[in-house]
């Protein structure tokens, strides 16, 4: 397993497996018996860092969510594991009422909703504290300045450990980390947006957002990162669930374009040479670039996340990586 370290200030950072198990469906669509077994395995082999949300999985069976964070609540338990293992989790995207299938309403960022929220991750998760507290969606409703200032609050009396922002334009999260700062309060950290090697087209609005596509990696959060060395990205979805190997998943219509076409044919080049799969090669390109990258990455079986695990010992060669990077860029 790779490790890294996320945060900067030595009180509150986290030393972290590079590659992150995604707890979404455990609980709903992942039975107990067979998520038990997944972060079992995790564990293992070294993994450390766990993620979930106050909402997973709401949209399966029509709640308000919770249930994945339930279920990691009574795995840990049950193993007796306590700080050992980092957990992460969201507040901002559980909907005010039952719902199934996506939510336009939800319950948002409010300084009561952060308090009351994060005691019910508390409770759900069995824990005192959270080691990583995201906003999950951006809420334009509340002041920026009242949400950086009950996230440092919670911060700062210990109950969160490092703070994260997930599917934020850029300039919300450069605005966050300087209202924190002006303020003396722990600001934002880590990140969390979607990333993979296929880069997706960025300009198609959405549910959340009409100038584009919220939460997917640009180039503006690349150079930002880039500039900000003490921030990291935590990738969701780097595997397109299951795009890049599965026949039946075909791609996404914002990955139709010709930069695909040609990463897809130096992605094939790199496969063929190490004789590993499109998934272990693309994990790999993301852990081993110069920006800190963790990929979150799910697995509904063992077997599934053996695969996943073993991307942690590919390295690739220098020139591989730099034929990945150079395919499509012009």
């Amino acid at each position: 397993m790779r490790y890294l370290t996320i945060g900067s200030d030595p009180a509150r950072q986290r030393r972290v497996s590079q590659i992150a198990l995604g707890a979404m469906l455990m609980g709903t669509t992942t039975d107990e018996a067979t998520s038990y077994a997944i972060l079992d395995r995790y564990v293992e082999a070294g993994g450390t860092f766990v993620d979930t949300a106050n909402n997973y999985a709401f949209w399966v069976n029509g709640t308000q969510g919770g249930e994945s964070e339930q279920l990691l609540g009574r795995w840990l338990r049950s193993r007796g594991i306590g700080d050992e293992l980092t957990i992460a989790t969201k507040v901002g995207g559980r909907p005010p009422q039952p719902a199934k299938g996506l939510s336009e309403h939800l319950e948002g960022l409010s300084a009561q909703v952060i308090k009351e929220s994060l005691a019910r991750s508390l409770e759900n998760l069995g824990r005192d504290h959270v080691d990583v507290y995201y906003a999950h969606v951006p809420d334009p409703a509340v002041p920026l300045a009242e949400q950086v200032e009950t996230f440092g609050a919670v911060a700062a009396d210990g109950t969160v450990g490092l703070l994260g922002l997930s599917n934020h334009w850029s300039w919300q999260i450069e605005r966050a980390r300087t209202l924190a700062a002006a303020a003396g309060l722990p600001g934002c950290e880590v990140l969390q947006h979607h990333h993979t090697y296929f880069r997706a087209r960025t300009d198609q609005g959405g549910l959340r957002s009409r100038d584009g596509s919220i939460g997917v990696t640009d180039g503006q959060l690349l150079s930002y990162l880039r500039a900000e060395p003490g921030l990291t990205l935590v990738a969701y979805t780097p595997l397109l669930s299951g795009g890049y190997v599965r026949a039946d998943r075909p791609l996404d219509e914002l990955y139709d374009h010709a930069g695909t076409r040609a990463r897809k044919i130096a992605l094939d080049d790199v496969v063929q040479q190490t004789g590993a799969t499109a998934n272990q090669v693309v994990l790999s390109w993301l852990m081993g670039g110069d920006i800190p990258i963790i990929p979150l990455v799910g697995a509904s079986s063992v077997t599934q996340l053996d695969e996943t695990l073993a991307a942690a010992d590919l390295e690739l060669t220098p020139e591989q990586r730099n034929r990945l990077d150079a395919a499509g860029q012009n």
